[in-house]
C-alpha cells in the first residue's frame, strides 16, 4: 500500500482517487480552496464536475499543502494545465529528494512552450517526474469502466513501480520511456478535438470527423518527431487512442466547446458555457507557435488558431483545409511503377 496525495479535486483527480482507493492505497485529495474540501468531506460528491459518483468514505481531504505533500509516497498533479506552474511552486518547498510526482494534466504553457512535465521538472528539480495519459474520461474511470493508459518515466524501474500502483482489473497500464511524446499527444489532441467539435457544430458528418482525426494525428506526430519524440508513441494510447476518445465523446469539454463555436459562439462564450477549463484553447496558441518554431506544417492547428484568436469564420476554416494544394498522404517507402 502506498500513501498517495492528489493535488486537485476536479473530475480527473477524483476519478483517480476512487481508482487508487479501490486499489487499497491510502489516498488523500488536496485542494487550494478550503470551501471545496469542506463540501467534499460532507457531501462525498463533486456535483459540478463528477455528479452521481459517490466518493468512498476511506478518502481523506485536505487544504493543508505541507501535510498533503510531506505525507505522500506519490504525488498526483491533477490541476488544470494553466495552474501547473503555480501549484508546482507552491508544493516545491515540501517535496523530498526523488519523491514521485505523476503529472496527469494535458497542456502546453503558452509563454514558455514547455510541456507540463517540463514545468514540474523545472520548478521541482528534486522530484522524480512521470506522466499518466491515454483515453481516460474521469466520468468513466470513476465508475470503474474498463480503461487503458500509459505511464511514461525516464527510468524503467520507476515506470514499473507506478504501473503497479495504478494497475487494476478495470484499469490496464502500459509503460513507455517517451515522456515527451506522451505529453505532446495528450496536449495537442485537445486542439484537434476543438476542430472536431466545430465540425459537429457546423452540421458535418462522420466522414469529416474521421478526416480530422486521421490528419490530426499526422500533424501531432510531425511536430512530436521534430521535437525529439518517438513516432511510434503517436499510434498508441496517448496518441491516436486519446485523440479518438476526445474527438468522439460528449464527455470531452474540448469537443463540447468546439460544437458551440461551430454554432456561432465566441471562444469566451463557449468556455463560459462549458464551465470547465477548455485545455485546447490554451494549447492551440502554443501548438501554433511550436509549429512555427520547428517549421512543421500543421494546417488543422493553424485553422483552429485563426478561429479562436483571429475571428475566422469556422466554415471558412474548413474550406481553407479542403482547398489546400494536392499532395501525397504519407512519405512511402514504396516507389511508383514507371
Amino acid at each position: 500500500m502506498a500513501k498517495i496525495s492528489i493535488m486537485g479535486a476536479g473530475s480527473w483527480g477524483l476519478g483517480l482517487a476512487i481508482l487508487l482507493n479501490n486499489n487499497k492505497h491510502d489516498v488523500k485529495v488536496w485542494s487550494v480552496f478550503p470551501e471545496e474540501i469542506q463540501i467534499l468531506q460532507t457531501e462525498r460528491e463533486n456535483k459540478k464536475s463528477l455528479p452521481g459518483v459517490r466518493l468512498p468514505e476511506e478518502l481523506t481531504f485536505t487544504a493543508d499543502t505541507k501535510d498533503a505533500v510531506e505525507s505522500a509516497d506519490v504525488i498526483i498533479m491533477a490541476v488544470a494545465s494553466p495552474y501547473t506552474r503555480s501549484t508546482s511552486k507552491l508544493i516545491a518547498p515540501y517535496v523530498k529528494e526523488n519523491q514521485y510526482i505523476v503529472n496527469v494534466g494535458k497542456g502546453i504553457e503558452e509563454d514558455s512552450l514547455m510541456t507540463l512535465c517540463q514545468i514540474i521538472k523545472q520548478e521541482i528539480p528534486q522530484a522524480t517526474v512521470a506522466i499518466l495519459s491515454g483515453p481516460s474520461h474521469a466520468e468513466e474511470v470513476g465508475r470503474g469502466i474498463p480503461t487503458s493508459c500509459v505511464i511514461g518515466a525516464e527510468r524503467k524501474a520507476d515506470a514499473e513501480y507506478l504501473q503497479n500502483i495504478f494497475m487494476s482489473d478495470v484499469f490496464r497500464v502500459y509503460i513507455s520511456p517517451d515522456m515527451l511524446g506522451i505529453c505532446i499527444g495528450g496536449s495537442l489532441k485537445n486542439v484537434i478535438a476543438l476542430a472536431a467539435g466545430v465540425a459537429d457544430g457546423l452540421g458535418y458528418g462522420d466522414n469529416t470527423k474521421a478526416a480530422l482525426i486521421t490528419r490530426g494525428i499526422a500533424e501531432i506526430a510531425r511536430l512530436g518527431v521534430a521535437m525529439g519524440a518517438d513516432p511510434m508513441t503517436f499510434s498508441g494510447l496517448s496518441g491516436m487512442g486519446d485523440l479518438i476518445v476526445t474527438c468522439a465523446s460528449m464527455h470531452s469539454r474540448n469537443r463540447r466547446a468546439g460544437i458551440l463555436i461551430g454554432k456561432g459562439y465566441t471562444k469566451d462564450q463557449a468556455m463560459e458555457e462549458v464551465q470547465m477549463v477548455v485545455e485546447g484553447v490554451y494549447s492551440a496558441k502554443a501548438a501554433y507557435q511550436l509549429a512555427q518554431k520547428y517549421q512543421v506544417e500543421m494546417p488543422i492547428v493553424e485553422q483552429v488558431y485563426k478561429v479562436l484568436f483571429h475571428d475566422e469564420n469556422p466554415a471558412t476554416a474548413v474550406q481553407e483545409l479542403m482547398l489546400r494544394n494536392k499532395k501525397m498522404e504519407t512519405n512511402h517507402n514504396i516507389s511508383w511503377k514507371e
